[in-house]
């Protein structure tokens, strides 16, 4: 990155990052990481809760994501000691500094969408109880 006509580098957790952009997508980055800080904006929500709103994502996934972004300090996950234990995810105060920025990604996705697509009430599937 260029600022005030000096190159610069950024040098951070063993990595170099050429701009600050490349930091940013180095924690938000891929397809689900946004998705899962996204629906944990407002409120704390267990695994389940997560795994039904992100239909797509597989159980694998969202494990992987939710513990890279814990190991990352954007999510924190509480385990409550009861039978069975209960776990809790939620965004820490970094997590939640990234909200303007997922807020203002959001608009420009409904914006984008509103003109080139269509925006329609999502079909649950209703699984049949055996």
């Amino acid at each position: 990155m260029i600022v005030n006509g000096k190159e610069l580098e950024i040098k951070m957790n063993g990595r170099i990052y050429h701009c600050a952009l490349d930091v940013t997508m180095d924690y938000i980055g891929g397809k689900w990481k946004s998705v899962v800080l996204w629906y944990l904006r407002n409120k704390t929500m267990r695994f389940g809760e997560l795994r039904k709103q992100i239909p797509d994502i597989t159980e694998k996934m969202l494990s992987m994501q939710l513990k890279q972004l814990e190991m990352d300090g954007i999510v924190k996950r509480e385990v409550f000691p009861e039978v069975p234990p209960r776990v809790e995810y939620s965004l820490t105060k970094e997590g939640k500094g990234m909200l303007p920025m997922l807020e203002a990604l959001a608009e420009w996705g409904r914006t984008k969408a509103k003109r080139d697509g269509v925006i329609q009430e999502r079909k649950r599937v209703v699984k049949a109880k055996k």
